[in-house]
C-alpha cells in the first residue's frame, strides 16, 4: 500500500518517529498492517555497519532486499534508518514505482550540535551510540531531502528538538492523512506510484533469479546432506555435483542448520549484487557454480 522513508542526521529522532508514526498508524480506523525494517530487524551493530563503504553499502543491500521483499499493497513498510544518500532514496523510490504504492518520506530536521549531543548523552547513559569519527562522517556525507526531488515527495518535516515528536505530531498526522486517505479519480493530493514497463520486466527477471537461486542452491544443500550420511559422520572427500561444478570437500561434518545459514547468507549476498555489480545469476547452472565456490571457501576453512 505505501512506503515511508525516514531520514536525518545520526541520532535525530528517527527510531522515535518510525515509532510514532507505526503507532498512529495502527490507531487509525483504517486497521492498516505496518512493518518497521530497520538494522535492529538483523541484529546489526550501527558502528560495524558504518565503518567504513564496504560495510555501509553491504547494509543498504540487506535492507533495501528486504524492502523489495516486503512492500505490497496490503501493507506498509518503514524504513528507519539514515537513508542520508540521495542515490539510495531514488532506489526505494524505485522499488514503491515497481510495486505501484504511494510514497512519502519523514524527514528528521535537527542541527548537528543537538545531534552530537544527543549522542553523547546516549553514551554517557550506556545505550546505542555512534563513534566520534562515524558520527563526524556521517555528518558530513549526509544529504539533504529536497521536495522538489520527485524520491523526496510528498516530504514531511518534523523538528524534533524544537517541538518533540509524538503521535500527535502535526507532521505525523498529515503522513497518517497521506497514507490513509481513500484515493479515486477525484483525488488529486494523493500520488499512487504507478509501474512502467521497464520496472515490470526488471522485477520479473529478478523473482526468475531468485527462484532458480532458491532451487540451485537447495539441491546442492541436498546433495550434501546425502553425502555425509553415506560417509557415517566421517570426513567428505570431492562430493561431485555433476559436469562442470568443481567437487566441495568438507574437512569435517556440517549440520543442516549451519548449511542452510550458509545458504541464506549467500543469496543474500548475491540478492547485494545489483547495486554495484553484474545482477544475480539468471539460470541453475551459474547459481550451482557460484554457490559450490562459496561453499568451498567458507567450509575449506572449517
Amino acid at each position: 500500500m505505501a512506503l515511508v522513508v525516514i531520514c536525518g542526521q545520526p541520532c535525530s529522532g528517527k527510531s522515535t518517529a518510525a515509532v510514532c508514526l507505526d503507532g498512529a498508524l495502527k490507531d487509525s480506523e483504517s486497521k492498516l498492517t505496518v512493518r518497521v525494517i530497520d538494522e535492529a530487524s538483523f541484529h546489526l551493530d550501527r558502528n560495524q555497519c558504518y565503518a567504513n563503504m564496504t560495510e555501509e553499502k553491504m547494509l543498504r543491500g540487506v535492507l533495501r532486499s528486504e524492502v523489495d521483499r516486503s512492500v505490497s499493497k496490503d501493507s506498509i513498510i518503514i524504513v528507519d534508518s539514515l537513508n542520508s544518500i540521495k542515490g539510495y532514496r531514488y532506489e526505494l523510490w524505485c522499488l514503491a514505482r515497481a510495486a505501484g504504492i504511494r510514497y512519502c518520506v519523514l524527514f528528521c530536521d535537527v542541527e548537528e550540535s543537538h545531534c552530537r549531543t544527543w549522542n553523547e548523552q546516549r553514551r554517557e547513559n550506556g545505550e546505542t551510540s555512534y563513534d566520534d569519527k562515524i558520527f563526524e562522517d556521517l555528518v558530513r556525507r549526509f544529504e539533504k531531502p529536497d521536495r522538489r526531488n520527485r524520491w523526496d515527495s510528498p516530504l514531511f518535516e518534523l523538528w524534533p528538538f524544537r517541538d518533540g515528536i509524538e503521535k500527535s505530531s502535526a507532521a505525523i498526522l498529515d503522513a497518517v492523512s497521506y497514507l490513509t486517505k481513500k484515493a479515486d479519480s477525484k483525488t488529486r493530493d494523493i500520488k499512487i506510484l504507478q509501474p512502467t514497463i521497464a520496472t515490470q520486466s526488471a522485477r520479473f527477471s529478478e523473482a526468475n533469479s531468485l527462484y532458480e537461486m532458491d532451487r540451485a542452491t537447495q539441491e546442492i544443500i541436498n546433495a550434501i546432506v546425502e553425502a555425509q550420511s553415506q560417509a557415517v559422520g566421517g570426513p567428505v572427500n570431492g562430493i561431485s555435483l555433476g559436469q562442470g561444478l568443481a567437487p566441495i570437500n568438507i574437512s569435517k561434518s556440517v549440520g543442516l542448520p549451519e548449511l542452510r545459514r550458509l545458504r541464506r547468507t549467500f543469496i543474500k549476498l548475491t540478492g547485494q549484487s545489483s547495486l554495484s555489480g553484474p545482477p544475480p545469476p539468471s539460470d541453475s547452472d551459474s547459481a550451482k557454480r557460484m554457490f559450490v565456490d562459496y561453499l568451498n571457501r567458507e567450509l575449506g576453512s572449517a
